[in-house]
């Protein structure tokens, strides 16, 4: 075996020449050569030493075998050890900001009589799955701000036909108090966008202020049901979430397929689905919020008739 360094410059020269310049922000880069065996995740310090390390790759990865003797067949040349992994893997550089991704979580029974939550307490507890770490407990009430569309699921299960009914105080003038129902109990926004949910989404003052919305597992389709608000008008419809004001919400399905969204007994959209999401998969309650405080008092979930 020998170091072709004349090949192993011209490869690492053509290399570097085409290095984007983001690589050098990344913090962390993730190896696997025989070489480096004890090297599974290294945190870069610098461009220099970035360099340095792809360089010291290029050069390890550059041995190649010395010239096959006159007369030799490949017959008679001993067969190489096949290594249980790629002798030089793909380098996976990412984020100090990745996270794992989370188990799913083992569902708890169909409600069968009424569910209540008060949150007196000072934990969320193990009745709920968080897809983010922004939900907490706060004098007696469940508070949220900036999930990222992460929401909190409620582990029980929804039969097809329930009420759910909750209390909410926007903290600020921007409104986007958020409830789902009818998901997954585990699933979370993929991306900014949030047009990969599985539930119905019930957006009371949503795009700062700007709509309440009822949707269908993408709250930006444009087909959404949705009303306009104005601040001033008389219609309570189109009124704008007012910080610091306690609202009751409930959303409710009793025939199986018409969801409809209400706030303070006022009915503010409905939405007839003539694909139902029902059964595994979508059978779960859960709180969720964008960026703005909101939080949540005397949750109740009610069984009805399917």
């Amino acid at each position: 075996m020998r170091v072709n360094l004349l090949r192993a410059a011209n490869v690492l020269g053509s290399v570097l020449a085409r290095l984007p310049l983001g690589l050098q922000r990344v913090k962390t880069i993730n190896i696997y050569h025989p070489k480096f065996p004890r090297i599974a995740r290294a945190r870069l310090a610098s461009p220099v030493t970035r360099l340095a390390v792809l360089a010291s790759l290029m050069i390890t990865s550059s041995c190649v075998p010395a010239e096959r003797p006159p007369g030799e067949k490949d017959s008679e040349r001993p067969k190489a050890i096949q290594p249980t992994r790629t002798a030089l893997g793909p380098v996976d550089i990412t984020s100090e900001a990745g996270e794992a991704a989370l188990p799913e979580p083992s569902a708890l029974p169909v409600l069968q009589t009424v569910f209540k939550d008060d949150f007196e307490r000072e934990a969320i507890g193990d009745q709920y799955f968080a897809t983010s770490d922004r939900y907490r407990i706060e004098r007696g009430r469940l508070c949220v701000k900036g999930a990222g569309n992460r929401p909190l699921w409620l582990r029980y299960r929804l039969p097809l036909n329930a009420r759910i009914q909750v209390e909410a105080e926007a903290g600020g003038d921007d409104g986007d108090i958020k409830l789902e129902a009818w998901g997954d109990g585990h699933a979370a926004a993929s991306r900014i966008t949030y047009n990969d949910a599985t539930s119905y989404l019930a957006v009371f003052g949503g795009w700062k202020n700007r709509y309440h919305v009822l949707a269908r597992m993408d709250e930006h389709a444009p087909d959404r049901p949705e009303v306009v608000i104005e601040p001033g008008s008389d219609d309570p419809r189109q009124q704008p979430v007012l910080a610091g004001h306690h609202y009751r919400l409930k959303l409710e399905r009793t025939d199986g397929r018409t969801v409809r969204f209400w706030v303070d007994d006022v009915e503010m959209l409905s939405f007839t689905d003539p694909l139902p999401l029902m059964g595994e998969g979508h059978n779960h309650f859960a709180f969720n919020d964008w960026e703005t405080p909101v939080c949540f008092d005397h949750l109740v979930v009610e069984p009805l008739p399917s």
